[in-house]
């Protein structure tokens, strides 16, 4: 995994433009794993890692001087001034033409580059479970991803339940995984901050099993998944090292499909992932 995102890393910058789906097939992966695996080790979606580079680059270009704005915007893919600008100016606080009047300020993205480093002193407690399809029946809300910190909309939405509706959920879950869920789907593959995902508060029924007319339900497909078991506390921490230890160490990668947290009591939590084989 290392490798090929170093390998990405060189494409962005030696492509006019990136084809990320065919370069995940080219390095044996797949676009959702390598765009995540992207966005939680960089700390940046892809597309947005692209945008910087390419201003960055552009930058250089409109200080030297040697061309007009018009022809800069269309070597970095612009079809106007105006719009390169705007690009321009997002990246780097600055007009193109500021810019090249004073030569600054610049806010400069460097070239990334991906090391493997040794860790793993704190084993994590993992299983892989093959599942059939089955449904998540509960309440959804359209939501901001936000990366740090509680999300409050999601807290608003679960507060707004009766407490007797958490019981409710509870007694019509009939299989695995079991007990109240809180599951995230409808993902951004950059996991871009802001954007919208479907939050659900509910619980895993089988495909027979009758729902209540009042409740959202959800579809999960069958598949395998790697279920992470934590502590309320470090729910956030084990989150990320999946994608730092985990992933790069085992021959899994991620597939399409929703992220779960099961609530197995007041502190215990399992943290259930879609997977399938690196090779599959």
């Amino acid at each position: 995994m290392i490798a090929a995102l170093n390998r990405l890393v060189s494409l962005v910058e030696a492509a006019d433009e990136l084809d990320v789906a065919e370069t995940a097939k080219e390095l044996g992966t797949t676009e959702h794993h390598l765009r995540r695996m992207f966005s939680s080790l960089a700390g940046m979606p892809l597309s947005e890692y692209v945008r910087r580079r390419r201003m960055t680059m552009a930058a250089a270009d409109v200080i030297r001087g040697r061309d007009d704005l018009l022809g800069i915007a269309v070597r970095y893919g612009y079809g106007s001034a105006e719009a390169f600008g705007r690009a321009f100016r997002a990246v780097h606080g600055a007009s193109p033409g500021d810019v090249r009047r004073n030569g600054g300020p610049l806010r400069t993205q460097p070239r990334l580059t991906f090391r493997l480093t040794v860790e793993g002193g704190n084993p994590m407690e993992t299983r892989i479970a093959d599942r059939p399809a089955f449904r998540v029946a509960g309440h959804a809300a359209r939501v901001p991803l936000i990366h740090r910190g509680p999300n409050p909309l999601i807290q608003q939405h679960i507060a707004g339940l009766p407490a007797a509706e958490h019981q409710r959920l509870k007694e019509l879950s009939d299989t695995e995984p079991g007990g109240l869920l809180q599951v995230f789907d409808d993902l951004d593959s950059d996991r871009t901050e802001g954007s919208e995902l479907t939050y659900l508060h509910g619980a895993a029924v089988t495909a027979g099993t009758p729902v209540p007319a009042d409740l959202d339900t959800l579809e999960v497909a069958a598949g395998a998944w790697a279920v992470f078991r934590t502590t309320e506390a470090s729910l956030p921490e084990t989150w990320a090292a999946t994608a730092t230890e985990w992933f790069p160490s085992n021959p899994w990668r991620l597939r399409p499909g929703p992220e779960i947290v099961v609530l197995v009591d007041r502190e215990a939590r399992e943290l259930w992932l879609p997977v399938e084989g690196a090779q599959g």
